[in-house]
Order: C-alpha cells, then sequence, then structure tokens
C-alpha cells in the first residue's frame, strides 16, 4: 500500500508558476511508476504527466507538454509537477498516482494509488 499527500496548490495569476509536490509513504517509492491527473470543473478526470520508477522517462498531455514538467527525488520519496505559462483552463484539482506496473500510464483506472488532490485555481 502507498499512501500519497499533495501539496503546493492554490491561486496564481494567468501566466505564473506552481510547483506541486506529492509526498509518498507505505512501500518502495522508487519502485513505484508516478502520474498527475487533474480534473477541471464539471469534467472528468484526466491525465497530465507521467514518470517512470526511475526518473528516466516522461510522458506529457499535448495540453501541457512545453509547460509542465513532472519529476521525482526517490531519496524523499517526492514526486513533483512544475506548472509554468498557466493559464484559466489549468484550474482543477490535481491529483498524483502511482502504480506498480507499466503500461496505459495515460489512464486513471491502471493507477492503484491516489492522493486527496490539490486545488489549483488560474486567474485571467
Amino acid at each position: 500500500q502507498v499512501q500519497l499527500v499533495e501539496s503546493g496548490g492554490g491561486l496564481v495569476q494567468a501566466g505564473g508558476s506552481l510547483k506541486l509536490s506529492c509526498a509518498a509513504s507505505g512501500r518502495s517509492f522508487s519502485r513505484t511508476i508516478m502520474g498527475w491527473f487533474r480534473r477541471p470543473p464539471g469534467k472528468e478526470r484526466n491525465f497530465i504527466a507521467s514518470i517512470n520508477s526511475i526518473g528516466s522517462a516522461t510522458n506529457y498531455a499535448e495540453s501541457v507538454k512545453g509547460r509542465f514538467t513532472i519529476s521525482r527525488d526517490n531519496a524523499k520519496n517526492t514526486v513533483y509537477l512544475q506548472m509554468n505559462s498557466l493559464k484559466p483552463e489549468d484550474t482543477a484539482v490535481y491529483y498524483c498516482a502511482g502504480k506498480d506496473y507499466g503500461g496505459g500510464t495515460i489512464y486513471p483506472g491502471t493507477y492503484a494509488y491516489w492522493g486527496q488532490g490539490t486545488q489549483v485555481t488560474v486567474s485571467s
């Protein structure tokens, strides 16, 4: 079992930046594939980014490519999401998630572990 706790959300103006953190505990974080998802108001949860267990491979949704960066520090059991050039349409609850096996990293149903979410609001 993995417990995940997100932090770093808040209110920011369009064009600004935020860095989300997700602290993991409970098992070997260094063997867990990690992802970030978001749920905009009134919409379904969708994929943002993923990173493999050692941080050597990443994947991004087209909507955030070039603006967001996922990274991890296995020594600190933490995964990050650096968000730059934020837009009002980035407003959502952001979730980190973990999975034990590769494949299908864009699909939330393949992740076994979820945080409680953190709100990000981008004002225009």
